[in-house]
This record gives structure tokens, C-alpha cells and sequence, in this order.
């Protein structure tokens, strides 16, 4: 360990995630871990952390935290608006962050979930093979102002300040493939859910995000006699009165409402991440499309390492700013 983050103040919904915690199904345990892991992974590439080091998750609003040792920090997922001592950060880079310092960070101007890494990572006890919160299994401390959280070494001291690019902006519909369930719902029903633009829910958290929409309901005749079956992320049940809801990280293992298909993983950032009110359109895809869009975590991980590049740095951070040389020095021929 080599120093702590202090929560001087913390917004609703702030909780320690990674990449969750596999081999529970079995007992009943979802994977968890970050909402939008894309997103997680940019974070802990930009500052050399490993794929799953500790983070803090957060949601409406951040919070304001200092720490005891200098390190780095960075910033990914929802735009969340970060200052150090009211200095503007730029969103997806990496900044140091010293002793004394404040780091406050705001709501989020796009987006739903948002990234605060700290270089080493947070080092929280683990539970069950993860350190990440979740509520469902009760697993992972609840985080309130004061408390004080340790991380690691930086992996990378001497980095220079670095960035990431934004992902653009997506219009194409979300894309699902079929699941063991979607030949329940007659083909009209497929095709009316595909032409059906849906609204990101009020009701929605870190199970899963409901879509609410115009029109008559997503029904089968094969719904009251579905017998409960395994879910998982992603997958899109259609609940009662025929609205779907997408499974998010912390979903429950077992459902018994149809499920009329699933979100890739590649798209499912696309949902965590939508805002209330947010038009969503799907679109049915063959199983060779989908795993042509597939890449795994390290993949992923690797890719976002290989993308970052040097941020405009402010000569202030510059330790190194005498040996740019930008005064020329005398011509020793006289020439100038």
C-alpha cells in the first residue's frame, strides 16, 4: 500500500467495482463487477493499472476526495464533471494528484455510470475473489464521507500525462441475438419490437434497465407457463405486462419471465450508459455477426493501451520542461 483516498464527500450510488466475480453461478451469484466494463477497461489502460484493479463507481453525482501520497488518477465512462483545486479535467486522461489537492467531481453531463481509478488501484478486501460492491448478495462495503480507502503502487510513475478518444456517438439500434426463448413470440411480434422505438426508464440500477415504449404489449401466449431458466447479462425478459427489461452486472441468476433475445456485449455499454428519457431501437443479428463483434476483456484491455497518446500538458506538471530547450540557443558560427 502507499497511501489512501479519502471520501471527504460522496454522492449516491459510489461504490467500489472491478470486473466481478466469476464461478458463482452456481450459487446463485451473478458476475457483477463495473456496469459499463468497456468504459472500466479505458480507465485502468490509461493509467498501466491492471484490467481488474479496484475503482470507485459512480452514478448521479461523485463526490470530493484528497489524498495522502501523490499519485495519478483518471477518469472514464460517463462525462462527469472533475476539477483538482477547480482546475478543469479533461475527460478519459490521466492526471497526477498530490496531497493537499481537492478533486471534486460533479454530475454527468452524457452518460450514466462514471469511472474515478486511482493509479494501483483501490485495495479493499476481497470477498469471494472481488473487492466490487454488490448489493444484491450483500457483498462489498458500503461507502459513506470519512472513510478511507488504500491503494497500490503506481504501475507506471513515470508516465507522462496521457489521453484516450472518446468513443462517437452511436445511432445504429442495439443489437440482440436470438435466445432459447424468442420462438415463443410469434414473428409479428419480432418484427414490431425491431420497428418499436423505447424510452430508458426511470426504473432502472445495476440489475438491469427497463424500456418503455408506445403501444401495445410484447406478449406470448407461452408466458404464464415458462418454467424459470438461467439469465445472465444482457438478456432481455419480457416482463408481465409485456415491457422489456435489459439485465445489467448485478442481475439475478434465475427467471422465469421470456427472454426474446440478448444485448451483445459489445452494444450492452449502450444501455447501462443511456439516459433517463433516451430513445433506444434494437435490431435482431445472426450469430456469426455477433461473434465477429466479439473480444474479450484482455483484448479490449489491450487495445485501449495501445491507443493512448500524450494530452496537451500544462508546463506546470512538466518536472522535465528545461530539457525541451525552447529558447534557441546561440548560433556558435554567429550566424544567429
Amino acid at each position: 500500500m502507499t497511501g489512501q483516498l479519502t471520501l471527504d464527500k460522496a454522492g449516491p450510488g459510489l461504490s467500489i467495482q472491478d470486473l466481478g466475480r466469476d464461478g458463482g453461478m452456481g450459487l446463485g451469484l451473478s458476475r457483477g463487477g463495473a456496469a459499463d466494463r468497456r468504459a472500466f477497461l479505458k480507465g485502468a489502460a490509461l493509467l498501466g493499472n491492471p484490467a481488474d484493479a479496484a475503482a470507485l463507481e459512480m452514478t448521479v453525482g461523485g463526490g470530493q476526495f484528497r489524498v495522502d501520497a501523490p499519485t495519478r488518477i483518471a477518469i472514464s465512462g460517463a462525462t462527469l464533471r472533475a476539477t483538482i483545486d477547480g482546475n478543469a479535467l479533461e475527460h478519459l486522461a490521466s492526471y497526477a494528484l498530490k496531497p493537499g489537492e481537492a478533486l471534486r467531481i460533479g454530475p454527468p453531463d452524457t452518460g450514466v455510470y462514471g469511472y474515478l481509478h486511482v493509479a494501483g488501484g483501490l485495495l479493499s478486501d476481497k470477498e469471494l475473489g472481488g473487492r466490487g460492491r454488490h448489493r444484491i448478495a450483500g457483498l462489498g462495503p458500503d461507502l459513506a464521507p470519512g472513510d478511507r480507502l488504500p491503494f497500490g503502487d503506481d504501475p507506471e510513475p513515470d508516465a507522462p500525462p496521457l489521453r484516450l478518444s472518446p468513443d462517437q456517438p452511436v445511432d445504429a439500434p442495439v443489437r440482440v441475438i436470438p435466445g432459447p426463448q424468442t420462438g415463443l413470440f410469434p414473428k409479428g411480434i419480432l418484427a414490431r419490437f425491431q420497428d418499436t422505438v423505447f424510452i430508458r426508464s426511470p426504473r432502472g440500477n445495476r440489475q438491469g434497465v427497463r424500456m418503455d415504449h408506445d403501444g401495445a404489449p410484447f406478449a406470448t401466449e407461452a408466458q404464464l407457463g415458462q418454467v424459470s431458466d438461467f439469465i445472465t447479462e444482457g438478456d432481455i425478459q419480457m416482463t408481465g405486462d409485456g415491457t422489456p427489461f435489459v439485465l445489467l452486472a448485478e442481475c439475478q441468476t434465475m427467471g422465469g419471465y421470456p427472454r426474446i433475445g440478448t444485448v451483445i456485449p459489445a452494444d450492452l455499454h449502450r444501455i447501462a450508459q443511456a439516459r433517463l428519457d433516451e430513445e433506444v431501437r434494437f435490431r435482431f443479428i445472426g450469430f456469426d455477426e455477433a461473434e465477429a463483434t466479439w473480444q474479450t476483456d484482455e483484448d479490449l484491455y489491450r487495445s485501449f493501451r495501445k491507443a493512448r497518446e500524450p494530452r496537451i500538458r500544462d508546463p506546470r506538471e512538466m518536472a522535465d520542461l528545461l530539457s525541451y530547450e525552447l529558447i534557441d540557443r546561440p548560433d556558435p558560427d554567429g550566424a544567429g
